[in-house]
């Protein structure tokens, strides 16, 4: 049947069937519509043209047509009305041109432009004329809002069974549905632990990777699914273990929405899925699965994991403790901006805020030297904790060894999997033809395999019987690990132990401090406020080395106070000590006054005063710190570097000088620091009546 608007100009160009399924599925099932659209074929030879004149575009099946960006053929189709090649399109209806007018109305302006008609079953409209683009315009809006309409009602009813946590989504390891559609825990034993284990050494080390290092050092893989939903075991990785902990269903909520569409940051660009929030989750529905652990764990792992973030200036986290000696990395904030302050190890360790200069060009907000800070803070926390100290060290004890008797039964578990894997290939092997030799030699070679990792599994095994996990990591042996715990009081030498890393440092300093902020004055004084977990704050005044007198805050008191003295005949020393008593201190000494600085105030004002020869004599039994080098015949600097490197531990007298007991039991242990027999020698928990045993 022809139309009277096909002329001969139309029969001249091609005529286009344009085929399309929203679906791959629909491909599949819907075949009596996919044939219907072919028969189009039929209706263009009706319509006047020659078979050869007669082309098909079905490269856009299985796409949908809310959007042209990924139709390739409905791109090719309308290039070609473009360049004026096509003279007729053919539909089965204009839903399959488009269902978005933003994609129709530009086709009907080129094809009103070009001269080309569009046809479908029930005719032929020509979009160069009013009513036929009045009536092709209507068709395209009717398909936008029937597009609108079926999402509509899909996306209602999705939404309701979310509501109820009915909604049926993918599963992750460890959690499958029985035959009657109920969600239960996998009942491979090996996989519940092997979860149980991550979560527990999450909670014990608090880093994904220290936890992806562990698993591979002991060779425990973990249990993922491929795209066939089928479960292998492979080797842990940051992205599967972060997998496991971030995932709301072992804590037994149902959570629809956890995701976004993100814009495509290019033209053409697939739109990627962002994730969402956790207060911007659209649905939550708790205890709709077994859970491996409890709500309040899970959102523990959540702050934990964004809170180990080292994206300090965009989401102002504190990052995961890491190596390095200034202790406040990460939770120190500048008291003058606001801003977060960065570490910088170069020309010294200090906390530099540049934030105002980075981004606006402004001079540097304050930078301060971390050493006195760092030891200020450290002394307040230590002094916090002490009440508490046993009890935390009982606590960690007793999650360490938590978390070891995890990882032997994981490891355990792990060897009854690779032995089953081992049975399994030998049978296989067992009941193959002998003939069959490609078949008898793959089967072996399985079996081998399966051999060397049960080897494997079992020697890890064995390495991990090896007692004290706790005192192992601590460095330290078993006795003197009884004596730590049996004394209280005895975190400080705890803290300053080498064998206590910068990183366990860095940890314990977070469980108590949330952030510390930092103004340094314009002279001598830092002011340091400590925000602990749980809103308390502590202010203190750090007094910072200074490279002057006339750069301390009472400076120019303590220079008058030290000419007056030195008029009334003082001897220098005599000045020093009157003014340490006063409160006073030197640029470079934090808790006394120095005889040389006031010496230097005193020549500077031209005042001589004759310096008398003062002797310090200590008491019977002891030893000055020359005394004791020349009696072992050592250099003395040698006792003073050790003192200062905090190899050799020895209180210090309130004039500055170092004592030590003339004992034996001192003095062999000296020898041994020497001799490089002890790495270290803590005299002051030596007590006298010890001597002999």
């Amino acid at each position: 049947m022809k139309s009277e608007l096909v002329r001969p100009t139309h029969l001249a160009r091609k005529a286009v069937v344009y085929v399309r399924q929203s679906t791959p599925h629909q491909v599949v099932s819907n075949q009596e519509s996919l044939r219907l659209q072919y028969a189009l074929r039929e209706r263009a030879r009706e319509l006047g043209w020659h078979e050869a004149d007669i082309d098909v575009i079905d490269a856009d099946l299985g796409l949908s047509g809310a959007s042209a960006s990924a139709r390739g053929g409905f791109k090719e189709l309308v290039g070609r009305v473009g360049l004026s090649e096509v003279g007729l399109i053919l539909s089965i209806d204009v839903t399959r041109l488009a269902r978005n007018c933003s994609d129709w109305y530009p086709l009907l302006d080129i094809c009103g432009l070009r001269g080309c008609l569009i046809a479908d079953r029930e005719g032929v409209d020509d979009p160069g004329s009013a009513n036929g683009r009045l009536l092709l315009g209507l068709k395209g809006t009717i398909s936008e809002l029937e597009l609108h309409t079926i999402r509509s009602r899909l996306t209602a009813g999705l939404l309701a069974k979310a509501e109820r946590g009915e909604l049926e989504v993918s599963l992750p390891v460890g959690l499958v549905r029985d035959p009657s559609g109920v969600v239960v825990k996998d009942p491979d034993m090996a996989v519940q632990d092997r979860l149980m284990l991550v979560f527990d050494m999450f909670m014990q080390f608090r880093t994904a990777a220290k936890v992806m290092r562990v698993l591979n050092e002991r060779r425990l893989d973990l249990p993922r699914r491929d795209r066939h939903g089928d479960l292998r075991w492979t080797g842990a990785t940051v992205s599967s273990v972060l997998s496991v902990l971030k995932n709301p269903a072992y804590a037994g909520a149902f959570v629809y929405g956890r995701t976004r569409i993100r814009e495509a940051a290019r033209e053409g660009a697939q739109k990627l899925k962002a994730p969402r929030p956790m207060g911007e989750w659209r649905i939550v529905v708790k205890d709709r699965y077994p859970a491996y652990i409890d709500w309040p764990t899970y959102e523990k792992i959540r702050a934990v994991i964004r809170d180990n973030r080292a994206e300090y200036m965009r989401i102002k986290t504190r990052g995961a403790p890491r190596d390095g000696d200034l202790l406040l990395h990460g939770i120190v904030w500048c008291g003058r901006c606001g801003h977060k302050m960065f570490v910088r190890y170069k020309g010294g360790g200090e906390y530099v805020c540049n934030h105002l200069h980075t981004n606006e060009g402004l001079p540097t907000c304050q930078h301060v030297r971390a050493a006195c800070v760092d030891e200020a803070v450290a002394a307040a926390f230590l002094t916090a904790l002490a009440p508490a100290e046993l009890d935390a060290l009982s606590k960690a004890r007793r999650a360490q060894v938590q978390v070891d008797t995890a990882l032997r039964t994981s490891a355990e578990r792990e060897v009854e999997r690779k032995r089953y894997a081992a049975a399994l290939a030998e049978r296989q092997f067992n009941r193959v033809d002998p003939d069959n030799r490609l078949v008898a030699a793959e089967l072996e070679r399985r079996w081998e395999a399966a051999l060397i990792e049960l080897r494997d599994a079992e020697e890890a095994v064995s390495r991990q019987a090896s007692p004290g996990p706790v005192v192992a990591q601590l460095g330290i042996g078993k006795a003197l690990y009884g004596k730590v715990v049996s004394l209280a009081g005895r975190l400080p030498q705890i803290w300053i132990d080498p064998a206590t890393s910068d990183v366990h440092r860095k940890a314990l300093l977070r469980c108590l401090i949330d952030k510390v902020v930092l103004d340094r004055g314009d002279h001598d004084i830092t002011m340091v406020r400590i925000v602990w977990r749980g809103g308390a704050v502590t202010s203190l005044d750090v007094k910072m080395r200074v490279n002057s007198v006339a750069k301390l805050t009472r400076g120019a008191e303590m220079r008058d106070r030290a000419i007056a003295l030195a008029r009334d005949g003082m001897y220098d020393d005599e000045i020093a000590a009157v003014l340490t008593r006063e409160g006073h201190r030197s640029p470079t000494c934090r808790d006394r006054v120095l005889p040389i600085t006031v010496q230097r105030i005193r020549r500077a004002a031209e005042i001589e005063v004759g310096q008398r020869d003062v002797r310090w004599h200590h008491e019977v039994g002891s030893l000055s710190a020359p005394e004791l080098a020349a009696k072992l015949r050592i250099p003395v600097n040698w006792l003073y570097v050790q003192i200062r490197k905090k190899r050799l531990l020895v209180d210090r007298q309130p004039n500055g000088a170092y004592v030590f007991n003339d004992v034996a039991g001192v003095l062999e242990g000296v020898k041994n620091l020497r001799n490089h027999t002890l790495s270290s020698v803590d005299l002051r928990i030596y007590q006298p009546h010890q001597e002999g045993h």
